[in-house]
């Protein structure tokens, strides 16, 4: 189970998780593992972020997915750091404009609150928590990390989240403008995810 119901967070799930295992040679043990999300299991309260820390939410999510769905679960934590607000908005990311505030919406604020911020002071990184809980309790958590910076307009219509307004380092074009094969090769939540999928693999192997 991945503990969401971001479409787009599945597909990536399932694209990182091939490639993970092609690159060990075990693409078999991956092709067994049916990944499914929160829209194919029946409905259950989900739980507030409350924790202070990307892995803290990671766990929380996971556990309570583990819990009520009797499945393995993945739940991830990620959002967006920037330096000159102190790394908000953090674990705030999603809800940054307010609770029910679109990714344009949270684009928006953030553009708003650094547009009198030079260039060389928009140093932002992308955080991703990957945390995977059994049903007998056994808990793993990964983390990924992707520097960059913020640009100061939205380019590009790919990804989601912030991604039209961060360029990662080493790179000229935003997230918003890389396929998801020049973003999966480098992002936050791919490395996170390429650090988990050996530890599921190996995990549902013997269970």
């Amino acid at each position: 189970m991945l503990a969401t119901t971001n479409a787009k967070k599945l597909l990536e799930l399932r694209r990182i998780l091939a490639a993970a295992a092609a690159a060990e040679d075990r693409a078999g043990a991956a092709n067994a593992i049916e990944i499914l999300g929160l829209a194919d299991v029946p409905g259950y309260p989900e739980p507030a972020e409350t924790e202070s820390t990307f892995e803290g939410n990671a766990l929380l999510k996971a556990r309570i997915c583990a819990r009520s769905t009797g499945l393995p679960a993945l739940a991830d934590d990620s959002g967006l750091s920037v330096e000159v607000l102190n790394g908000m908005p953090g674990v705030r990311s999603a809800r940054w404009a307010g609770p029910q505030a679109s990714d344009d919406d949270n684009n928006e604020l953030l553009l708003r609150q650094l547009s009198d911020v030079p260039a060389e002071r928009r140093a932002a990184r992308f955080v991703c928590a990957v945390a995977l809980v059994l049903p007998d309790g056994t808990e793993h958590v990964r983390r990924g990390e992707m520097p960059g910076a913020l640009i100061s307009e939205l380019r590009g219509h790919n990804g989601f989240g912030y991604d039209p307004m961060f360029v990662a380092l080493g790179q000229e074009r935003s997230n918003g403008e890389l396929t998801s094969e020049e973003k999966d090769a480098i992002s936050h939540r791919a490395q996170a995810l390429r650090a988990i999928a050996p530890v599921l693999i190996d995990e549902l192997a013997t269970s």
